[in-house]
């Protein structure tokens, strides 16, 4: 229910980030987030940086362009959502120069079925759903070789895409979707590869429901990300000092349970 609840607090928020609003007070900085993990990761923050003097105002995002777009415009302080890897390819694509300011946790991507119990049991011709981006697209087709369902043409490559499929022995089908809308098909395909903060929000478990799942190793870090500069904001510092406390990290394991891995 904290997901919720969340939303539900944010929504004079969105409304600010939608008339493009910026707040000019200087202790108070706003983070652009997504609901789950991120917005709840950083509610642990918020008296941590009470205590240095700094309001923190979360807006939340059900997308992962808006959040990216309004910082790089300068109407929200940082972001807290994305990994490097879709930061580098959202820089090329759009030409901003935005930049990772501090890891902060890693959320292993899933393989989800409603249909099947196993990887296994996937028939010939199952059809897979997968994030349309660049990044998470290039993520879930290297899950899926990592499970065996395909192999591709640079196994190194960390943005293969569909046409970099040289191995395909089930004849997978596959349908791209964008990120956030993934989650919503689950009961229409035979697999979805979904990011974790749309899995919890889903009502998934990633260690219990993911048929396949990437593994501590993932380099996919979540990063709070701001421009250039932002790491010399000292609010911006108080929230990294916050995001890398005892008591968030004890907050990760113990309300996530291995579905988020601290990065720090």
């Amino acid at each position: 229910m904290l997901h919720r609840r969340l939303l539900l607090s944010s929504v004079p928020a969105l409304l600010l980030a939608a008339c493009g609003a910026k707040d000019s007070t200087p202790n108070r900085l706003t983070v652009a987030a997504t609901a789950v993990p991120h917005a709840a990761i950083l509610e642990q923050a918020r008296p941590l940086l009470a205590k240095e003097g700094v309001t923190l105002e979360v807006r939340v995002f059900n997308d992962y362009v808006q959040p990216n777009v309004q910082v790089d415009q300068g109407q929200i302080d940082v972001n807290y959502f994305q990994t490097k890897p879709y930061l580098d390819e959202f820089n090329r694509a759009h030409g901003t120069r935005l930049v990772p300011v501090a890891a902060v946790h890693v959320e292993p991507l899933g393989g989800y079925s409603r249909r099947w119990k196993s990887i296994a049991a996937l028939p010939a011709g199952a059809s897979v759903a997968l994030s349309n981006d660049a990044s998470n697209g290039g993520r879930a087709l290297l899950l899926l070789q990592q499970a065996g369902l395909i192999r591709l043409r640079n196994p190194a490559d960390p943005l293969p895409t569909l046409r970099d499929i040289v191995v395909n022995p089930k004849r997978l089908q596959f349908r791209e979707l964008e990120a956030a809308t993934v989650p919503r098909v689950l009961g229409e395909v035979d697999l979805a590869l979904i990011n974790t903060n749309y899995a919890l929000d889903a009502g998934l478990n990633p260690v219990r429901d993911a048929l396949v799942i990437e593994d501590r190793k993932s380099p996919y870090v979540n990063y709070v990300v701001g421009r250039p500069g932002a790491e010399k904001d000292a609010r911006v510092r108080k929230l990294v000092a916050a995001l890398h406390s005892a008591q968030t990290r004890a907050f990760i394991q113990r309300t996530y349970n291995g579905a988020v891995l601290p990065a720090f």
